[in-house]
């Protein structure tokens, strides 16, 4: 629900709870885990203060709180690491109080970094979460799991960290069902099967890899099953991954010499009639609420340039 702000938004003050998890934890920590737009030298400050209070309590640095406690703040100043807000298009495919799914387009990056600063999901995210609280920043996306800027699909977002931790637990300990679409070169030969076979880093240190030379390598396994072959030389194939390495889709395809169309680094240059970056998608998610524990089921249309792709391989088997 979107909130109206007002018009002199600080000081505001608010009032959180202490979760049993968090008990026993260092004020300052158990602030920057509720409010992480703010550093915990900023929360240090507002402790030091007398902006914290524990119980009605004034806080010291020094507290501890326990599992029960309400802690009110008087924030008096804007977070001090807040993502830029841009109004950016987001697809919402799901969404509550603690968790949002959206439909991630592909070229779009998960978070700024490297060549790309903004116009990220993280920034579209962060404008859309503000309108929904009474002050900038207030929440921030956590986004739990990655997807490769030229991919495209559903991916999750927490609003708070509770729903992040435990959300992130279900995904390190494999409790989290992902599905994807591929569109490949050739023609696989079964019609399903499992790729199991360790991912590392390439000598050279560049790409990933399931050579033996391969650094770091890790269990990876993926099963597969084909869709549809086409008569041009080229199949579409759902692709379930079974344990979560960089890139592991694109690598495990690629080894068994049916790379991705259209991918830069595991696949040929050919491909530019049918797409111009890499046919994969998120086309489904499926795990419990984080909080809840209620089974979600989520599931991303294709894009208008994969949809395309496909459809013109099938006007040609006609």
């Amino acid at each position: 629900m979107q909130n109206d702000r007002p018009t002199t938004p600080y000081p505001y003050t608010t009032v959180v709870m202490v979760e049993n998890y968090l008990d026993r934890e260092k004020i300052d920590r158990f602030l920057t885990r509720h409010f992480r737009n703010y550093t915990p030298q900023r929360m240090q400050r507002l402790i030091r203060g007398g902006c914290v209070w524990i119980d009605d309590v004034p806080a010291e640095p020094r507290f501890r709180v326990r599992a029960g406690q309400q802690v009110r703040v008087r924030l008096i100043e804007p977070p001090d690491k807040l993502i830029e807000a841009q109004d950016l298009p987001l697809e919402v495919l799901y969404e509550d109080e603690h968790v949002i799914a959206v439909n991630k387009p592909p070229r779009q990056s998960a978070h700024p970094g490297g060549n790309y600063h903004d116009g990220t999901l993280a920034n579209a995210l962060q404008y859309y979460l503000d309108r929904q609280t009474p002050l900038p920043g207030l929440l921030r996306p956590g986004i739990v799991h990655r997807l490769d800027r030229l991919t495209s699909g559903v991916i999750v977002v927490c609003k708070d960290h509770h729903a992040h931790r435990n959300l992130s637990i279900d995904f390190q300990s494999g409790r989290v069902a992902k599905t994807y679409l591929a569109l490949v070169h050739g023609h696989i030969a079964d019609d399903a099967g499992e790729i199991d076979a360790a991912i590392g880093r390439a000598p050279d240190g560049g790409l990933m890899s399931v050579a033996p030379t391969a650094t770091g390598s890790k269990a990876a396994v993926t099963r597969f099953q084909v869709l549809q072959r086409f008569e041009l030389p080229y199949s579409l194939v759902e692709a379930k991954p079974l344990t979560g390495r960089l890139h592991q889709i694109r690598v495990h395809l690629a080894s068994m010499g049916h790379a991705i169309v259209a991918d830069e680094f595991y696949g040929v240059s050919e491909d530019e009639h049918l797409l111009d970056r890499q046919a994969l998608h998120a086309a489904e998610i499926v795990f419990s609420h984080p909080l809840t524990g209620a089974s979600l089921v989520i599931s991303a249309p294709l894009p208008a340039d994969f949809q395309q792709a496909v459809e013109q391989l099938r006007r040609n088997c006609s």
